[in-house]
């Protein structure tokens, strides 16, 4: 007899798929279009339904959105996958459609992936876009204004969903865990912490953010104790270590002459950061005569140049990219004295880790915050549906200006004023900074940020 798993539900389904909303009511996000009295809401609520692109990331809700529509509005449903199907997979279900209508059917065309369709497989939903035999709603993460055809464009209207925010998520995952479709059938041990790092792990998908979660559960500290009234129950509780590992993205080293060749490219490195040639020249030679790989070399010295110089001494970086190249047209044992010669000059160059440090500080906002999405006014808009959800509205061109500055905000709302580029006095580098502070004073003075 096979031993049932604790979490087999029996439904075979992951978490995502057995927590999809049904309703409105129990769908999260996208307020901008479902928020009372909004568009989309009220085309529901009326049932003036028309033909519709969903514009969005992955996981957003897209697929889900279309099965409520067609639910709440009493609609036959036909998902549909741009992926296999051709032009006459197409007729099929157009066929299928109009038989529906001739039974007083409504029926809503689901088409996802719709920029997938080349130009022949999109027209051939045109005519029964255009007499009403389907409802046609076609999702894309591309944007619509270059991947689906002008004359389907048209007839539809583009609605953009956005990526989920924390909190969206944070809901969504506290009901995964007491909704008996997902593990209200379960005690899970987790605080509200771990699940806010599992929604800022997911960056607004909600499909991440459950299949994260699932694995945790799946992975979790599990154990029986009873409740009050004696009752038996099933316990998991999700550690740090097992949320990091489900959250972790790996970059693994291959690391094929063993330790000594890291030890040894970090003496180099850190050689040079102490401005001690000598030292410098001498692990160089220890990795070349070793049969190290010149071209490995000059890449880590290049990363240098900008890591440990920056714009303390620009000319450093050309320096490195040069014995970069030396290298790669002569090779061993030639390239050894240009190696030397960006070696030395790095060791005695001024030194300064700001770009560095600004890109850590930034990097750390990338991978802890939400995609936060681009300002429209730093957005072109080359087409008119762009132009017509206000994409370059307030651009400011600075070549126009007097002084070559604008007020213009160009971080999102949730960064305006974080400063990650803190330049040095060290060298050339002195120079830039003065130059920095002097266009931060005037945007202040003229109302930016």
């Amino acid at each position: 007899m096979e031993e049932k798993n604790l979490f087999d539900d029996g439904m075979g389904q992951p978490l995502a798929a057995r927590l999809r909303p049904e309703s409105l009511a129990d769908y999260v996000g996208q307020e901008h279009l479902l928020g009372k009295g909004k568009v989309l809401r009220r085309m529901i609520e009326n049932d003036s339904l028309s033909s519709m692109i969903f514009w969005g990331p992955p996981g957003v809700g897209k697929t889900t959105l279309a099965q409520i529509i067609a639910h709440v509005t009493k609609s036959a449903f036909l998902n549909f996958s741009a992926v296999s199907s051709g032009i006459r997979e197409i007729r099929k279900v157009m066929e299928e459609a109009e038989r529906n209508r001739s039974m007083g059917i409504r029926t809503v065309v689901f088409v996802d992936e719709i920029h997938r369709f080349n130009k022949a497989q999109q027209d051939a939903f045109l005519p029964y876009v255009e007499k009403g035999s389907i409802i046609l709603i076609g999702a894309t993460t591309e944007n619509p204004s270059f991947e689906v055809n002008s004359a389907l464009l048209s007839r539809c209207k583009v609605f953009v969903l956005q990526p989920l925010r924390m909190e969206d998520l944070v809901r969504m995952l506290r009901r995964a865990l007491t909704d008996p479709r997902g593990f209200g059938g379960l005690t899970v041990e987790i605080d509200e912490e771990m699940l806010e790092a599992v929604a800022n792990f997911a960056n607004g998908d909600a499909r991440t953010a459950l299949s994260t979660l699932e694995m945790a559960v799946l992975n979790g500290e599990t154990r029986t104790e009873k409740d009050g009234k004696g009752a038996v129950r099933e316990v998991v509780r999700i550690t740090r270590e097992v949320l990091e590992q489900c959250t972790s993205k790996k970059s693994l080293l291959y690391d094929k002459k063993g330790e000594e060749h890291y030890n040894l490219i970090s003496a180099l490195h850190k050689s040079m950061r102490n401005s001690d040639p000598d030292a410098a020249v001498y692990w160089l030679a220890r990795m070349l005569e070793a049969g190290e790989d010149p071209l490995y070399i000059a890449r880590r010295v290049t990363r240098f140049a900008s890591e440990d110089i920056g714009l303390a001494d620009p000319k450093a970086l050309e320096i490195a990219v040069a014995a970069f190249q030396a290298c790669h047209l002569i090779g061993m044992p030639e390239c050894s004295v240009h190696l030397t010669e960006a070696v030395v000059y790095l060791s005695l160059a001024p030194k300064s880790n700001a770009l560095y440090r600004a890109y850590l500080r930034a990097s750390h906002d990338a991978r802890t915050r939400l995609d936060e999405p681009v300002p429209l006014a730093l957005r072109n808009a080359p087409t008119k549906l762009m132009a017509d959800l206000e994409y370059g509205k307030g651009y400011q061109y600075a070549h126009d200006a007097e002084e070559k500055l604008t007020n213009m905000q160009c971080l999102p709302d949730s960064l305006a004023g974080r400063c990650y580029y803190q330049p040095t006095e060290e060298g050339l580098e002195e120079r830039y900074k003065d130059r920095l502070a002097r266009i931060k004073e005037w945007k202040r003075r003229h109302g930016g940020r």
